[in-house]
């Protein structure tokens, strides 16, 4: 990009502002995002370069951007007082709205909570679809991630993806959750197999597997809609 382009030069439909109108934030780098609070450049630069210089500034990381100060964010060519605090707003605004999330978030300690929590997700689904609920220390959830979806003995339930996705929201626990489309819950072979690994996986890891739960319904010879692995004693030895 040459000091001399200019925004201003793209078509409108192709500049930061406009395409996240059109396609949502997800369309956008971190540094246009940042455009589009800075608003405005400095001559011989424009605003996504200056955004990309404060975000080199601080090693690309945006957790390390969002906890800095208004002095340390003005340093960056470009960004004086004013635009170095509508930085620090927008991030404070959006650390207080995931504190509110966190805040009411559900306890997810036992395997009925964890249906009720999931019930109505997993009865539209009419193939089986594997979960994991992300928790924190106090077993709240922080997020759920589908690991992948179709008949089990064909699923990538590895747990290097189910570990993934927990090491990266930063997870104390975590509890596996999949459904039964036939709507028996009773755990197979291939249930029995994968919980083993994942809880000799987050014993190494020291997160904790909460349960597996499977989801299917109740019946006349069937009290409960869902089967709970720790309740059945598959998590010792």
């Amino acid at each position: 990009m040459s000091e001399n382009f200019r925004l201003k030069d793209q078509p409108a439909s192709e500049r930061p502002r406009e395409r996240l109108v059109a396609r949502g934030p997800d369309a956008l780098t971190h540094a246009e995002l940042i455009a589009i609070l800075l608003r405005t450049g400095l001559k011989g630069t424009n605003v996504v370069e200056v955004g990309q210089n404060l975000l080199r500034k601080f090693d690309g990381s945006l957790n390390a951007l969002a906890l800095a100060s208004v002095d340390e964010i003005r340093k960056t060519p470009g960004i004086g007082r004013d635009k170095a605090a509508t930085l620090v707003a927008a991030f404070a605004l959006a650390k207080r709205m995931e504190q509110e999330r966190r805040e009411e978030s559900p306890v997810l300690d036992n395997p009925a909570t964890v249906v009720n929590f999931m019930r109505e997700t997993n009865r539209l689904k009419n193939v089986e679809s594997f979960q994991v609920l992300l928790l924190n220390v106090r077993k709240k959830l922080i997020r759920a991630e589908e690991i992948s979806s179709g008949l089990l003995d064909t699923l990538l339930v590895h747990p290097r993806e189910v570990f993934r996705a927990a090491i990266s929201a930063n997870a104390a626990a975590i509890v596996l959750i999949h459904n039964h489309p036939s709507g028996d819950p009773t755990p197979s072979e291939a249930d029995i197999k994968v919980t083993r690994d994942l809880i000799r996986a987050g014993q190494l890891l020291k997160i904790e597997v909460v349960d597996h739960v499977i989801i299917g319904q109740a019946t006349a010879e069937r009290a409960k809609d869902y089967s709970s692995l720790r309740e059945l004693g598959y998590f010792y030895a």
